[in-house]
């Protein structure tokens, strides 16, 4: 067994994994699972100790660990974080793929795509949209942005970290898709904790409260599509019918909101937030179109 798995680990090409957060040594663990042999580095060195004992390499430093294998997956606070780990191994980054999968700008993003052409070596931006405990399964979704050859050539074990999807050549790409999903998801976090407080002040408690909420969560994505058979390519179009709902309704709930949370003595960032993109549109003139009108307010903010 141990020399068919030996001779599994041969035949598969070497990955190092830098960072070893929780989604790094997720990263490293399925990775291993696979028979990859892995190589990490982490600033603590501690950190390091359950993916060694699965059978990675611990380097002793940055230099090493870059070294070890032409795919370096980067899994750290933010694109800081890189500069400051790779800064003393830049003349070991010739030839290799740097994919960065930690969350920054897309401007960050694109600037450090540069750095890494300047040292020779590719670069692929990366944005995992599961919690570490999903890498490797099959709800995992990974995007990509970054040339085609580098994507190409790696995409065999980039596939075994979550199903992945290249969104171009351009490497702030996939930060910015990152980043739009991470609004919708963070958002979404704020306004379901919102929720909670405000039932919480009428007795409902956070165990009773969250299945109601969670449950119509769920059918925003059916809500939205209600309207159009393809709600994309109205925004794309600039049409916003407003037959089934309209700026001024859904203002007027926002209104309530807002009014409803003071007098709770809620926190109101979140509210007057949304009050404020359905009250500049309809100052606008447009309270009869429908909600999505309100991206105008956001697109171009007084």
């Amino acid at each position: 067994m141990n020399e068919q798995r030996n001779r599994t680990t041969r035949q598969k090409s070497p990955v190092t994994v830098i960072g070893l957060g929780p989604m790094g040594q997720a990263m490293a663990h399925t990775l291993l699972s696979a028979g990859h042999p892995v190589t990490v580095w982490n600033r603590t060195a501690g950190r390091a100790d359950a993916v060694v004992t699965a059978g990675a390499t611990r380097a002793s430093t940055p230099s090493e660990a870059v070294e070890a294998s032409d795919l370096v997956l980067l899994s750290l606070t933010d694109y800081q974080a890189m500069y400051d780990v790779l800064g003393s191994a830049t003349a070991s980054l010739a030839g290799r793929t740097l994919v960065n999968l930690s969350s920054d700008t897309p401007a960050r993003t694109r600037e450090a795509a540069t750095w890494a052409a300047g040292h020779d070596a590719a670069f692929l931006t990366g944005g995992v949209m599961v919690p570490a405990p999903m890498v490797g399964t099959e709800a995992a979704l990974v995007y990509y942005s970054g040339p085609d050859e580098a994507w190409e050539s790696h995409l065999p074990t980039l596939t075994l970290l979550g199903t992945p999807r290249h969104l171009g050549e351009d490497p702030g790409l996939a930060q910015m898709m990152y980043q739009a999903q991470l609004a919708v998801f963070l958002t979404t976090l704020s306004g379901l904790m919102h929720a909670t407080a405000m039932l919480g002040t009428a007795g409902v408690t956070a165990e009773e409260a969250l299945p109601e909420l969670l449950s119509f969560a769920d059918t925003i994505g059916d809500i939205v599509r209600a309207g159009e058979e393809n709600p994309g390519a109205a925004l794309d179009d600039g049409k916003h019918p407003g037959d089934l709902s309209t700026v001024t309704m859904m203002g007027a709930t926002s209104d309530h909101i807002v009014e409803t949370s003071t007098s709770l003595g809620l926190d109101l960032a979140l509210p007057r937030a949304v009050q404020a993109h359905y009250r500049r549109v309809i100052e606008d003139g447009h309270g009869s179109d429908n909600w999505t009108r309100i991206i105008d307010s956001i697109r171009g903010p007084r």
